[in-house]
């Protein structure tokens, strides 16, 4: 029986695309960081063997010693692995290159696809106080890709203003759909964003006004431009919010949080 006085938990959300090099992980850092600005505590969750998420928001090599591998691995509370950055309200399970042969040792585990999805909604998370969890999905559609989508409530996710960009999309709508019928029922598409939007250019209106007439109100009004600022800001290990306020990225990113916040009605 559940229990009526425990708090609901956080909206976790899976920032997924099979494809790379989209605005995944962008997306995941300057979201994150965007409606840490507006008053609410969020969780990243790091599930890229890459670890750009964890570089991105400033996790250095020499802090990851606790990670999602042995999150999802390993019986480890999540007061161990959970790390404070330097943004306030903003917090992270970093990734690092472990991860990469989780796909493997976790194909013996019966409960191989319930990992995260049981990690994430244990009663322990309660006393974090998190309203939003973003998990950076892999670039591909594995069982880290699955776990991320069972332990989720939705998928956001993010669509490159570019040629094809559309019919990479159907791969991921199918996997949706195998895993609300085998693992989550409950799962739901929170959104699709375009990035890399260049207004000058021909192909980017194109493929937007493809993406509306086929998605409707799935597609975010707000688009993500390119922008020379979101893609330094990585470099210097922060978001683009703290690397250039001001610039364009950081206006869409905030756009993009209040559309969420005001989707989700909170």
């Amino acid at each position: 029986m559940s229990d009526p006085t425990r708090p609901e938990g956080p909206k976790i959300i899976a920032v997924a695309n099979q494809k790379g090099g989209v605005g995944k992980t962008t997306t995941t850092i300057n979201l994150s960081a965007a409606l840490a600005e507006a008053g609410y505590r969020v969780l990243v969750v790091d599930l890229d063997p890459q670890g750009n998420a964890s570089t991105g928001l400033g996790i250095e090599q020499s802090e990851r010693e606790l990670t999602t591998y042995e999150l999802l691995l390993e019986d480890i509370a999540l007061k161990e692995v959970i790390q404070a950055t330097s943004i306030e309200d903003l917090a992270i399970i970093p990734a690092t290159v472990d991860l990469s042969s989780a796909d493997l040792e976790l194909v013996s585990n019966e409960k191989r696809s319930f990992l995260l999805h049981d990690a994430l909604r244990q009663t322990q998370m309660d006393e974090f106080e998190f309203d939003f969890i973003l998990i950076d999905c892999p670039p591909s559609l594995n069982l880290l890709t699955v776990n991320a989508m069972i332990a989720a409530h939705t998928v956001l996710v993010p669509l490159q203003s570019e040629f094809f960009a559309l019919e990479g999309l159907s791969q991921l709508m199918l996997t949706i759909r195998e895993v609300r019928q085998s693992g989550n029922t409950e799962l739901r598409i929170e959104g699709v964003v375009l990035t890399m939007y260049d207004k000058r250019n021909n192909l980017s209106q194109q493929v937007e006004q493809d993406a509306r007439d086929n998605l409707g109100e799935l597609v975010f009004e707000t688009v993500i431009p390119r922008n020379v600022r979101l893609s330094e800001a990585p470099s210097f290990a922060m978001p683009v919010l703290t690397y250039d306020p001001t610039s364009k990225g950081a206006i869409a990113y905030r756009a993009l949080a209040q559309e969420l916040i005001e989707k989700n009605k909170l």
